[in-house]
């Protein structure tokens, strides 16, 4: 198993479109599969002990990344077959852009660990968000944290447009505010966790949700390569979903809890911090009304929708519903 870092500037949207096939057919001898480091997840157990490898059948190349618009444009280019944890927000660009990705499961919700932070200094909190007109915010531009800035900023009646916005990853972003080079910045995971020490969130995870700004990540791929390798796009969920279960049941966590933490990057205090804040839903949960059975469907409709006002997109699509494929999960479920 091999595991490498893949950096760099994202795509213009056409360059997205544009990329290339993947190789078809049962007989793949090697997949590339895209996450996060500083993020932990239940999965990575079963990366590190080659779960996946041996119930798939092929080798795995894990390949990190810093922001889902990075990992939409490796899938465009067939470099990356699946992408684990992508947001929402970054998915939705993409395939409004004509990318033809596919949604194959809910990888996470965490409502509490993707936010923007107002530096200290400033004392801006909830009731004074207005005073952040005019001041200059460190923003990933296409992902969730950029749609949660989107509707704070909305929210709050700030006039965006009066904004100096820069287009930075998280880790990029945390370290120029810890400088005082930003008044606000936005983010997730190991990086939210360092913005926080050098100022405060406007809205807990609870408040943003009231306002309907959900926020989880999914598991997405190429639907060219789901149509073609739906059982192994399967099997890769059903593993997904036992590590996941593994973890939600309480039992392994002394045994999990450390090799997770070791493959996200963190020690295992930063790391039992950050994944007491997420929730991983069950195979069942995933297919239901309240997921993948048709509200996430409209959710990514509504963030669409705020990209295009914002004008952050040029269009959106009528529908999402054909960006979501429920298939291989319902398959992974009887596994």
């Amino acid at each position: 198993m091999k595991n490498r870092t893949l950096k760099g500037a994202v795509a213009s949207l056409a360059l997205v479109c544009a990329g290339g096939s993947v190789q078809a057919g049962g007989h793949l001898s090697e997949i590339t599969v895209a996450y996060f480091l500083e993020w932990p997840m239940p999965f990575q157990y079963a990366k590190v002990k080659g779960m996946y490898e041996e119930a798939m059948g092929v080798d795995i190349n894990w390949v990190s990344f810093d922001t889902g618009t990075a990992m939409s444009a490796a899938m465009a280019s067939g470099d990356v077959q699946l992408a684990v944890s992508q947001g929402v927000p970054p998915f939705v660009v993409a395939t409004s852009a004509g990318q033809d990705l596919q949604i194959v499961d809910v990888a996470v919700s965490y409502a509490d660990n993707d936010n923007c932070v107002v530096a200290e200094a400033l004392e801006i909190d909830k009731d004074s968000a207005g005073e952040l007109a005019g001041k200059k915010v460190g923003v990933p531009i296409g992902t969730a944290a950029h749609y949660g800035f989107l509707k704070q900023m909305d929210h709050f009646g700030v006039d965006i447009t009066t904004m100096e916005i820069v287009d930075m990853a998280p880790p990029d972003g945390a370290a120029a505010f810890a400088q005082g080079n930003l008044d606000m910045v936005c983010g997730w995971g190991g990086a939210l966790r360092r913005m926080k020490e050098h100022g405060n969130v406007l809205l807990t995870g609870d408040e943003k949700t009231a306002l309907g700004i959900l926020v989880f990540d999914v598991t997405s791929a190429p639907a060219e390569f789901v149509a073609e390798n739906e059982d192994l796009v399967a099997k890769f969920l059903a593993v997904t979903a036992e590590a996941n279960a593994m973890w939600n049941s309480g039992e392994n966590t002394a045994e999990m809890l450390p090799v997770i933490a070791q493959d996200a990057g963190m020690d295992e205090t930063a790391t039992a911090e950050t994944i007491a804040t997420f929730v991983f839903p069950t195979v069942d949960e995933q297919l239901s009304g309240a997921w993948l059975g048709g509200n996430a469907q409209e959710f990514m409709n509504g963030v669409a929708q705020v990209f295009l006002d914002a004008g952050s997109i040029d269009a959106k699509r009528d529908s999402y519903a054909s960006a979501v494929n429920t298939a291989p999960l319902a398959a992974a479920s009887g596994m």
